[in-house]
């Protein structure tokens, strides 16, 4: 591991300590043994992919939502702060998934970290009984060796870079209970980016075209239904956790494996064909993750294998 991943605990206790270093324990600690419905859970960004599927979640077992996307409150705005805190209750979890992503620019970086300052300001007038922020897999660098929440944070691109600075302006701004999550690569039917990768191969297959790879489509990513990141978040507002979670399957398949099983699953034949690679390979091809501790803090819950998650998608898709 770098000399420069160095601990930041910041109060997390010493079984879930929350931190840049690979000395970190990062275990989930569940204030509520039993699963408990919050009293409300406010969510920020509950128009996106995340915020929606997970607000879907937590609806659907009665655990009251109140959802704040941009049109309710536009986190860069001057008012903001004062705007979000006369809605945030002592006795709410407050689930902070808004951003500006992916971030592409200084400009974006700037923004996102603005929109963390105006959430931090609001927290110095009420602190929350829980708080729970998205953050990314992002955060870190690239590794031969399975990622797990101990790994070095030392992230390589602007949109990790990001992330990672809001966790810790997080961890060192407000007394509340902080649990921090890391989703891989996501997919499901709802998914507004259409990124590469399965979104984009599901929806080129069932339109019947074909799915252009990049290179051969070699790099092997770990990626995650949409469905069980929303049963993630809800178990550790549920359980009011705290400390770090990686949201990872312990899966990793090609984007050639994922384009021609798409092209299994639609009407009529569609080619998947690879095309001349621009630049370098990311992740040096792999990116692989340890799901250790999703198993160890949620025993009975299993990650959706890709096939039956893509499966599912597809379904939705059609049904919608």
């Amino acid at each position: 591991m770098s000399a420069a991943c160095s601990r930041t605990p910041l109060g997390f206790p010493d079984n879930s300590s929350l931190s840049t270093g690979s000395e970190a324990t990062a275990m989930l600690e569940h204030l509520h043994r039993e699963f408990t419905n919050p009293a409300r859970v406010v969510i920020l960004g509950a128009r996106g992919f995340v915020g929606a599927a997970t607000a879907r979640w937590l609806t659907a077992r009665g655990i009251p939502v109140l959802a704040i996307g941009r049109d309710e409150i536009d986190l860069l705005a001057g008012d903001a702060a004062s705007r979000l805190a006369a809605l945030v209750r002592p006795d709410d979890a407050l689930l902070v998934i808004a951003a500006r992503a992916p971030v592409k620019n200084a400009d974006m970086l700037v923004d996102n970290i603005r929109i963390m300052n105006n959430v931090l300001k609001a927290l110095a007038q009420v602190t929350p009984a829980h708080l729970v922020y998205v953050s990314s897999d992002a955060v870190y660098r690239d590794s031969a060796e399975p990622l797990s929440e101990t790994s070095c944070a030392e992230p390589g691109s602007m949109h990790g870079a990001m992330h990672l600075t809001r966790e810790v302006m997080l961890q060192s701004g407000t007394t509340a209970p902080l649990a921090i999550v890391r989703p891989s690569l996501l997919y499901g039917a709802a998914d507004p980016h259409n990124g590469y990768g399965p979104n984009r191969f599901r929806r080129l297959a069932a339109a019947g075209d074909d799915i252009v790879l990049f290179g051969d489509g070699e790099e092997r990513r770990d990626h995650v239904f949409i469905d069980d990141v929303a049963e993630l978040i809800g178990r550790v507002l549920g359980h009011r956790s705290r400390g770090i979670l990686n949201i990872a399957t312990g899966e990793v398949r090609s984007f050639r494996w994922i384009a021609e099983f798409a092209a299994s699953m639609a009407p009529r034949p569609v080619a998947v064909r690879g095309s001349p690679r621009v630049g370098p390979m990311p992740h040096n091809g792999y990116r692989p993750f340890d799901p250790a501790a999703t198993k160890a803090a949620f025993p009975d819950f299993s990650y959706t294998h890709l096939e039956d998650g893509l499966r599912r998608a597809a379904d939705q898709d059609r049904d919608a």
